[in-house]
C-alpha cells in the first residue's frame, strides 16, 4: 500500500544566519506519522495492508504504515488511508475523524499541509 514516490526532502529550506542545513524525512515517517493518527481514532479497528505487511506482522513486527499511501503531486501531498471499521460506529463521522487527525498529526509534526486526505473504509468488523 506505500507508495515511496515521495521526495526526500521536506520542510522549509534554511534562511539566514541560523541556517544549520536541510531537514529530510523518510516518506515512511509521513506513513507512520498517519498510521498512528489513524489508529487512534475511535471506531478503527485496523488498517488494510497488503501481503507482506500481513506476514511481517505474523512474524512480530509492528508495521505502523501500513494501509497509507501517500504521494506528492502539484497541489501538494496527497493521502490515501485504507482501514476497517467497527461495527456500530457511524462510518461519516469515523472518516471525518481519521482526516482531521491526520491533519493536524502531520501539521504538528512536519509542518506541513496537505492538499488531500482520502479515507477508503475496506472493512467492517462485527462482534463475534
Amino acid at each position: 500500500m506505500a507508495d515511496k514516490t515521495n521526495p526526500s526532502f521536506v520542510g522549509m529550506t534554511p534562511s539566514g544566519d541560523a541556517a544549520l542545513g536541510r531537514v529530510q524525512l523518510a516518506p515512511e515517517v509521513l506513513e507512520v506519522i498517519i498510521g498512528i493518527a489513524t489508529a487512534e481514532v475511535g471506531g478503527v479497528v485496523a488498517t488494510q495492508g497488503n501481503f507482506a505487511t500481513g506476514v511481517a506482522e505474523k512474524l512480530g513486527k509492528v508495521m505502523y504504515g501500513k494501509g497509507v499511501k501517500t504521494e506528492w503531486a502539484d497541489e501538494g501531498l496527497k493521502i490515501d488511508v485504507y482501514c476497517i471499521i467497527e461495527y456500530g460506529h457511524s462510518i461519516p463521522a469515523v472518516a471525518a475523524e481519521i482526516q482531521n487527525e491526520v491533519r493536524q498529526a502531520i501539521y504538528h509534526m512536519t509542518s506541513l499541509t496537505t492538499h488531500e486526505v482520502n479515507v477508503h473504509i475496506t472493512g467492517i468488523q462485527f462482534d463475534e
